[in-house]
């Protein structure tokens, strides 16, 4: 196991490439805009973009955690880095849909695959005792990068023309910080130790646990973790890829739109550590029940608002609460799950929960496209995350002290 100082390190080295993927993820939404009106973009084109992108993220977490268990995590960590820092500055040099469109996917794989290995890089390095809090902290960098997008999208995108080719320039800088970092990573002491494990010890781990036990022995946690997973990504890509969009929908300038949304992003960072501080005070249920009911409330709120004041407290309590759910469901997905089979199942259920994610962004551009009001729009994601809810309360078990 590494010392206290490797490990704290390593939380601020892969913190970096997790706010690097944000900062990708939220440009993209900034980006749709300022597309729409150069390139004349329908909504449904625009969905298409978030969409894709999020095809190449659910790929993309598959491929790097196979890669991982069999190379490494450090390698995969470098590449994938790489891989998404070349192909978002790439696009920067796109001229039409298809080509972006493209981009897009390729940049979606790379993100999808840098996420989970670095999450479980530090994960691994972590003493026991402090793992948890290892991870979210971790987890609290894509809250940084949100902010960073917002602020080049408000200070970059509009200033020129190309203001969006040089915000995805600026994007690819985790290629340049993944040849900086590339002796600086430490590879996993679980996974050394892994790799050297015998075939027969291997034949007993299997045989003792089979995916099927997440479907019999576990369907309790896998049908609550895999509907919460579902709605929040559902929700939190249907709403946050499109906010720009939304706003600018309800009639307020593309500058001023950009500004709004840096507004809101900046009430993630309170709520992902209120959740996470929550969490160890109330119980992992409570404080997803929570903010999940937080999130579906504001959500309505928000369709419905057209007032600036409205859509600003009302936005800014929808980042609040749906990235406190996001902390709330990182601590609480791994501890439904017994050692041997918990990346399985908490792989499988991030897996399921991509599909919404997949869904949302194209299902909002095709409503908006048939001119859709608003408040009917988000009051899908509303009914989404309660329907969530009670399958939490009655369903879901508690974790804490489990």
């Amino acid at each position: 196991m590494s010392n206290n100082n490797q490990y704290k390190k390593l939380i601020g080295v892969a913190g970096i490439g997790w706010a690097f993927d944000a900062m990708d993820v939220g440009l993209l939404s900034f980006i749709m805009v300022a597309l729409a009106n150069q390139w004349g973009l329908t909504p449904v084109e625009k969905g298409w973009l978030g969409t894709i992108n999020l095809v190449g993220m659910a790929i993309g977490a598959t491929l790097g955690g196979t890669l991982a268990d069999k190379y490494g995590r450090k390698p995969v960590f470098i590449y994938t880095l790489l891989v998404f820092g070349i192909a978002t500055a790439g696009s920067a040099l796109a001229t039409t849909f298809a080509i972006m469109f493209v981009f897009r996917f390729i940049i979606g794989l790379g993100i999808g695959a840098e996420l989970p290995v670095a999450s479980t890089l530090v994960s691994e390095h972590a003493p026991q005792n402090v793992r948890g809090r290892a991870v979210v902290l971790l987890e609290s960098f894509w809250a940084l990068g949100w902010i960073i997008a917002a602020l080049m999208a408000y200070f970059v995108i509009p200033s020129s023309d190309y203001g969006w080719r040089i915000a995805l320039l600026i994007g690819g800088l985790p290629a340049i910080y993944a040849a900086v970092i590339r002796k600086q990573v430490p590879e996993s002491p679980v996974y050394l130790e892994t790799k050297n494990l015998k075939s027969d010890r291997q034949a007993i781990i299997n045989e003792n646990f089979t995916v099927r036990d997440l479907f019999t022995k576990y369907s309790r946690e896998t049908i609550t973790l895999w509907t919460i997973w579902f709605v929040i990504a559902f929700s939190y890509y249907g709403m946050f890829l499109w906010l720009p969009s939304v706003l600018v929908g309800k009639g307020f300038t593309m500058i001023r739109s950009f500004e709004y949304v840096l507004l809101m992003t900046l009430a993630q960072v309170p709520g992902y550590f209120t959740a996470a501080y929550l969490v160890e005070k109330w119980g992992r249920k409570p404080v997803l029940i929570t903010f999940l009911t937080g999130t579906a409330i504001s959500a309505w709120f928000f369709g419905a608002s057209d007032v600036a004041n409205q859509l600003l407290i009302w936005g800014s309590l929808l980042s609040f609460f749906n990235l406190g759910a996001w902390g709330g469901l990182y601590a609480y997905t791994p501890e439904n799950y017994p050692t041997m089979i918990r990346a399985t199942g908490s792989g499988a259920a991030a897996s399921f929960g991509r599909i919404g994610s997949i869904i949302a962004p194209f299902l909002v551009g095709a409503l908006i496209a048939n001119e859709v009001a608003y408040q009917n729009i988000f009051l899908i994601f509303t009914i989404a995350i309660f329907a969530g809810v009670i399958v939490l309360w009655f369903v879901g078990k508690e974790t804490k002290n489990v």
